[in-house]
């Protein structure tokens, strides 16, 4: 079994997507998943991308993958947010998320970030307990907001 973790490219897309698709089953959402495989690619490999990603491989086949992007913090600076960290149900266990949240930790110190940031839902336990492997700090201080342009406004 040969494991690989590189930068994504844009031929990788549309197995993002799949996987994607196969968090929002888990989190029991999947009609939340509305981005199309167009904007997708566009976003990342455009001429202005949005996000990065790393993919990790067993012999040659996507198994999972970690998108970030740079969130600015007016007290801290640039900063990584870890938007998915995603491995398919059939490889976890497999040590595919220490990989990749190791070398998203590699990317942040190289582009000298000041930190990395994300969320967590607070019934997934198993992310949870992986989080903790990394001393991360849990804040229920904050509460999520959003608006969506087309149906809110």
């Amino acid at each position: 079994m040969s494991t690989e973790i590189r930068e994504a490219g844009s031929e990788d897309c549309p197995r993002m997507l799949e996987l994607i698709r196969e968090l929002a089953e888990y989190e029991k959402t999947p009609q939340e998943v509305t981005v199309t495989l167009e904007h997708f690619r566009q976003s990342g490999f455009g001429p202005k991308p949005v996000w990065w990603a790393f993919v990790a491989e067993i012999d040659g086949m996507i198994q999972g993958f970690a998108l970030y992007y740079i969130r600015y913090s007016t007290w801290k600076g640039q900063r990584m947010y870890l938007e998915d960290i995603i491995v398919t149900e059939k490889s976890r266990g497999k040590g595919l998320g220490k990989l990749l949240m190791d070398r998203l930790i590699l990317e942040a110190r190289e582009k000298n970030f000041s930190g990395i940031v994300w969320q967590v839902l607070e019934w997934n336990e198993p992310a949870i307990n992986f989080y903790k492997k990394y001393q991360a700090r849990f804040d229920d201080e904050w509460t999520n907001c959003a608006i969506d342009i087309e149906t809110d406004i």
